[in-house]
């Protein structure tokens, strides 16, 4: 019999000149939905002209980050000397390992005529026998990303494996990431091949199950089975999900590990300023926070 999916709300902040961002996981009834360990929905944020986003540098270890947008830009540089501009459509994934410094800035050219930001970021914890590996970043244009075309269902697979398809972003642990457009009325299978899986809706509405899940929610389901998702209007949604974790994680600021000792060692190292600096950016940097 298959498990019924739950509903997930996430916490909304305010982070300034009305650009909000909805913490979806982790959260109390699900820590991580496969490898999937951290789910944020930026905006929509309108910046006027000569405004931007400005998150300085800062240190990531343990996991892979991947910011997909719906709307806008963002420039991203980081310790290994890349630079990468991303708009809708495009990937940047970068796998941190044991230890990345990265900063995400609007582009000269948005902030000085201004944009609308739009968007999802997500934190993908790697295997335990991966977290160490060396830091990598890797930028897949729109073209690369394998389209998939049901009636009524238009889908992006960003990552990972679903639907026969494979997408090109390396990753360490079965998982699925898409974005899919839905036509009111249209139905879709959730993929079976990966234990557990969850849905975010940026617009519309779904029925999922016996489970409404309207714009701005998360729904999660885990079991060898999944009902189908069905939309009651023209509906975006980003579907995700994978293998089980092996293991327990521990998130601290921007920080993923396995155990505490490993946080401990990141946040001395991140004071000590020995996970060096982003070319181009190297003037200013996120302090440790104190708590």
């Amino acid at each position: 019999m298959e498990a019924e999916p739950f509903l997930i709300e996430g916490k909304l902040h305010d982070l300034g000149d009305g650009f909000t961002v909805r913490r979806m996981l982790p959260v109390l009834q699900a820590r991580h939905v496969g490898p999937f360990v951290f789910f944020d929905h930026m905006g929509p944020a309108v910046f006027a002209a000569g405004n931007g986003m400005d998150v300085r540098p800062h240190p990531h270890i343990g996991l892979a980050t991947v910011t997909w947008l719906f709307d806008g830009a963002i420039r991203h540089r980081d310790s290994l000397g890349s630079l990468a501009d991303i708009r809708p459509g495009e990937v940047n994934w970068m796998t941190a390992g044991r230890g990345i410094v990265h900063s995400e800035r609007t582009p000269p050219e948005p902030r000085r005529d201004g944009q609308t930001l739009h968007g999802v970021q997500i934190w993908v914890a790697l295997p335990q026998g991966d977290a160490e590996i060396a830091p990598e970043f890797h930028h897949h244009e729109r073209a690369a990303l394998p389209q998939i075309r049901l009636p009524g269902v238009e889908a992006v697979l960003v990552a990972g494996s679903a639907y026969g398809e494979q997408s090109p972003v390396k990753v360490f642990a079965p998982m699925f990431l898409l974005e899919v457009s839905l036509a009111a009325g249209a139905e879709l299978a959730v993929p079976e091949e990966h234990r557990e899986r969850g849905i975010f809706v940026t617009d519309g509405a779904v029925q999922w199950g016996e489970l409404d899940v309207a714009a701005t929610q998360m729904a999660v389901q885990a079991g060898p089975s999944a009902p189908a998702l069905r939309a009651g209007a023209p509906t975006r949604l980003m579907l995700f999900g994978g293998a089980p974790l092996d293991g327990e994680r521990h998130l601290w600021w921007n920080f993923v590990a396995s155990t505490r000792e490993r946080i401990e060692r990141a946040k001395a190292d991140w004071q000590a300023q020995a996970f060096g600096t982003v070319p181009g950016d190297e003037d200013e940097f996120i302090p440790l926070p104190l708590v």
